[in-house]
């Protein structure tokens, strides 16, 4: 490795509001906050701007500030104290290195004093014509279709659904379950080893799976992972579309 570099944030908290975009007010400022909060911009006092201040500064009604308020403080960022204002909540992202060989145990390392894998669902079904070109099948091949949970120290810290080829991997899914760990998945299947072919990375809205399985508010960010991993002979073995929460998580792409 020659170094690593952090991941940027994909929108500024100074960014305007945007109007009749479809996207509610209350949560574009939810957004900007969360932002501005993750930059440190606070740091000084510790506390969210008040009301009034932010209401003058987005140029909405102290009510719409309210609503974002109330969203961050669901998510655990904010909290309200009486007489003093929103304090911001202390909690350090975990960091998660990206690198030619990607594990989420290792990479979260000394972070966290209790990892869990947890299985949620998985299925055999065929493989969709997209999902065939990433793992160079035919499609309609059959895949193993994973669905999992990690928690870090208890607190959800990502969800993802992986894809194997079936006939390589049988019982992958029953390796996992009682492994917890994709890697030691592999290794009782017969893969002692994996590269990360391909990582592409996007932030979105949370969804309402999102919220369920990790906890968060309408307007939460997520960052979102599609990642190809290979086996040393440059073969697919897994294509995996993961989702981070933002204000839990984040990057850093090492090269």
């Amino acid at each position: 490795m020659t170094g690593s570099k952090s991941l940027p944030h994909q929108t500024s908290p100074k960014q305007a509001i945007q109007r009749q975009t479809g996207v509610a007010l209350w949560r574009q400022i939810a957004d900007r906050i969360r932002v501005a909060i993750s930059d440190g911009l606070y740091d000084a006092t510790g506390m969210v701007p008040p009301e009034a201040v932010l209401a003058a500064e987005f140029e909405v009604n102290r009510h719409t500030v309210r609503s974002a308020l109330a969203a961050l403080a669901q998510e655990g960022i904010v909290r309200a104290v009486q007489g003093r204002g929103t304090l911001i909540e202390r909690r350090d992202r975990i960091t998660f290195p990206i690198s030619k060989r990607t594990r989420f145990t290792p990479g979260i390392g000394d972070q966290a004093r209790i990892l869990e894998g947890l299985l949620l669902e998985s299925a055999e079904e065929p493989a969709t014509a997209e999902l065939a070109a990433h793992l160079k099948l035919k499609p309609g091949e059959k895949v193993i279709r994973m669905e999992g949970l990690r928690k870090a120290d208890g607190q959800p810290v990502s969800r993802a659904t992986s894809w194997f080829p079936a006939k390589r991997f049988a019982g992958i899914d029953d390796a996992y379950r009682k492994t917890g760990s994709v890697t030691a998945a592999f290794a009782a299947c017969g893969l002692a080893d994996y590269l990360r072919i391909k990582t592409e990375v996007s932030a979105v809205h949370a969804d309402p799976s999102d919220r369920q399985e990790l906890g968060l508010s309408p307007g939460a960010i997520v960052l979102v992972t599609k990642a190809l991993n290979a086996d040393p002979e440059g073969i697919p073995v897994q294509y995996a579309v993961t989702r981070f929460p933002a204000d839990r998580v984040q990057f850093t792409i090492e090269t």
